[in-house]
């Protein structure tokens, strides 16, 4: 069966995750010692007894996040012989696609991700916000008519029904009253220092460039369907253009997998903590098989009916 692998993003963080994985699995226990090692902290302690505040500091949920999809992913392999036809991942979890791909190796995963969430975390102006019910006309008109006030953008297309806003606070307030006077089912502002996938970030974006330049990346093994352009990606130096573009431009989640569907996929399986992307999933597309593989439970079930089938 034709199957994707996608990696969710930030907010799919909670206390406790991989240490299951980490206790049944030689595979997994060498990825996280290795990046206790690589990030030259205890990175796996943050992920399994670390308090819930530090794990939502962006500079410990990006590779926090990347190194239990890792470790999802290698323990999937190691049980499976499923390859995937595409990989994508939901903002930061483009990274654990490019290392499925093999555009990055896991020591440069790590490293990419403790500075991209450095960078993002000194960011402190701007928030964002989730619109759930508006479509994106609807959106965008009420983006135009704030634009005397501040800087408001996409910074996601989550789902058909679900898109989330970045920006100037004032503005993105402003947003909101229009939205809701509108009609909108939900406007729910996020909890996140900064304005993520926005024209905010560009400044950021050129020291992440400067940093990633220092390293050598690969091709893709597999395409990596990336979430600046929702299109199939092989070439390594697009890949270094792309992740400085991704900071300040927005994730096009939804369009991604429509894409995957119009190339044949049937099976979505999300590794990682949660199952935002799985849930998204059944509303983007609700007659496709789709799996969250995050914890022992859902992997061992899997893995149990894949060899009943």
């Amino acid at each position: 069966m034709d199957t994707v692998f996608l990696f969710p993003g930030q907010g799919s963080q909670y206390c406790g995750m991989g240490k299951d994985l980490y206790d049944n699995f030689h595979i997994a226990k060498e990825i996280f010692n290795e990046a206790d090692d690589v990030l030259n902290m205890k990175i796996s302690d943050i992920c399994f007894e670390g308090d819930e505040e530090k794990l939502k500091q962006t500079q410990y949920t990006q590779p926090a996040i990347a190194v239990v999809s890792i470790a999802c992913l290698e323990v999937l392999k190691s049980e499976t012989d499923i390859i995937p036809k595409f990989v994508a991942g939901h903002s930061l979890g483009e990274y654990s696609a490019l290392y499925s791909a093999g555009v990055l190796t896991f020591e440069q995963t790590m490293k990419f991700l403790r500075e991209r969430g450095r960078l993002m975390s000194s960011s402190k102006d701007g928030g964002m916000a989730a619109v759930i019910g508006g479509d994106e006309s609807l959106i965008q008109q009420a983006v135009n008519e704030v634009k005397n006030i501040g800087y408001v953008g996409v910074a996601n297309y989550n789902s058909q029904a679900q898109t989330v806003i970045t920006g100037d606070k004032k503005a993105l307030d402003r947003v909101g009253e229009i939205l809701t006077e509108k009609g909108v089912k939900r406007f729910i502002p996020l909890a996140v220092s900064g304005a993520f996938h926005s024209e905010m970030m560009r400044d950021i974006s050129v020291d992440f460039k400067n940093y990633i330049d220092n390293f050598e990346i690969s091709d893709a093994k597999i395409p990596v369907i990336t979430n600046v352009d929702a299109e199939f990606e092989t070439k390594k130096e697009n890949f270094k253009e792309k992740m400085v573009k991704q900071l300040y431009t927005s994730v096009y989640w939804y369009q991604s997998i429509l894409k995957m569907n119009d190339n044949g996929i049937k099976r979505y399986i999300e590794l990682g903590p949660g199952r935002v992307l799985t849930g998204l999933n059944k509303k983007i597309l609700p007659e496709a098989e789709a799996f969250n593989l995050g914890n022992l439970e859902t992997i061992t079930n899997f893995i149990n009916n894949l060899n009943k089938e």
